[in-house]
């Protein structure tokens, strides 16, 4: 797999990354506490998988009218995002636990999301987390119909994006059920699933095989046990991925897509002139970090500089980190890049959407 290498002469940002780690490593030692979850994760992932099984379980067994039942189809699409953010999402970068079986454990909840844990750790913490922002690696600003990276080409009807993007938002965790298959595909022929030491037929054959298994309960419990058309049906399983798609994927955009946010090229050496935790810094953003319930909703998603920087420590420690980062870059003359509310990322985000639907978008 060919790859981007981050290297700089500046002895100011090599002195900054070494200030920055011994600060963050110093209040974990001084106070005594480990880099991973805690009895806090357990119970979020308790509450995370109530609300989207529960709902499931209610539908399936008790007799109420079918806008009851949408009613709550929304809720499992809430749970789902849920899990998505706070509980899976921790557990695939293993910072869940200290047990890696426990890890792997909550890793896989992604499977009862009709997605798939391998895909995900490629495109997200490998190619995302170590190519942040950049064009042709980072496959999260790599979309077509919307245009998410400044040096891609421009089509007319990008100049509407600001406007339908969020239609589209809506749609993600419904076309990873089939686009899935498609990446897995890209990830064999390109040989980055033998690179991570796994079998392409064995990771092509387990995926089917939860896909199968997700499409039998999700749909093939409703038609056993309730009486619904088909249309009824399509209703609520696209009520259901609606709902958790337009969650994620606009928290998603809203750490890398906004005003502020760079999307440097590597040089004909494939060199980006930067410390990599500066390049961090320069293509992410926060926000609303003093808003408790997002945090614990969003499983730190919302602490999306302190995610990038330290994968290796669970988002329940980030309110506590995030000053020590803002402060060691300002010390250093770096930008830290937030955004105080999150309608106020969203705003911002709309913005750099129509920017970007321009030719002239920097």
């Amino acid at each position: 797999m060919k790859v981007v290498k981050f290297k700089s002469e500046d002895e100011h940002q090599k002195q900054f990354v070494a200030t920055l780690r011994k600060n963050v490593n110093d209040y974990f030692t001084s106070n005594g506490i480990s880099k991973q979850g805690d009895w806090r994760m357990y119970l979020k992932s308790i509450v995370m998988l109530a609300g989207y099984i529960a709902p499931f379980v209610v539908i399936l067994t008790v007799p109420m009218n079918a806008w009851f039942k949408l009613i709550l189809v929304v809720l499992m699409g809430i749970g789902e995002a849920g899990i998505g953010m706070s509980v899976m999402h921790d557990a695939a970068h293993g910072v869940f636990s200290k047990n890696k079986w426990v890890n792997n454990f909550f890793a896989s909840t992604m499977f009862i999301l009709g997605s798939n844990t391998f895909n995900w750790r490629i495109q997200h913490n490998l190619l995302h987390h170590t190519f942040t922002n950049i064009q042709g690696f980072d496959q999260d600003i790599d979309q077509k119909v919307i245009r998410l990276c400044q040096h891609d080409p421009v089509k007319k009807f990008h100049r509407f994006q600001q406007f339908y993007a969020f239609f589209l938002y809506r749609l993600m965790t419904f076309s990873k059920l089939i686009t899935d298959i498609f990446q897995l595909i890209d990830f064999n022929k390109r040989g980055i699933t033998e690179e991570q030491g796994y079998s392409p037929k064995g990771e092509l054959f387990k995926l089917i095989l939860t896909k199968v298994l997700y499409f039998s309960i999700i749909l093939g419990l409703p038609i056993i046990f309730l009486d619904l058309s088909w249309w009824q049906l399509l209703i609520g399983f696209m009520t259901l991925h609606i709902t958790a798609g337009m969650i994620m994927s606009t928290v998603f955009q809203m750490a890398h897509v906004v005003e502020g946010t760079q999307q440097p090229l590597p040089d004909e050496n494939g060199i980006i002139h930067n410390e990599w935790a500066v390049h961090q810094l320069q293509t992410t953003s926060d926000f609303g970090r003093n808003n408790r319930m997002m945090n614990w909703y969003v499983g730190g998603l919302n602490f999306q500089i302190e995610h990038h920087l330290y994968t290796n420590i669970c988002h329940i420690h980030y309110p506590k980190i995030a000053p020590i980062v803002e402060q060691t870059a300002n010390e250093y003359g770096i930008d830290y890049n937030q955004k105080s509310t999150f309608l106020s990322a969203l705003i911002s985000h709309q913005k750099r959407l129509k920017e970007l639907g321009r030719s002239d978008a920097v």
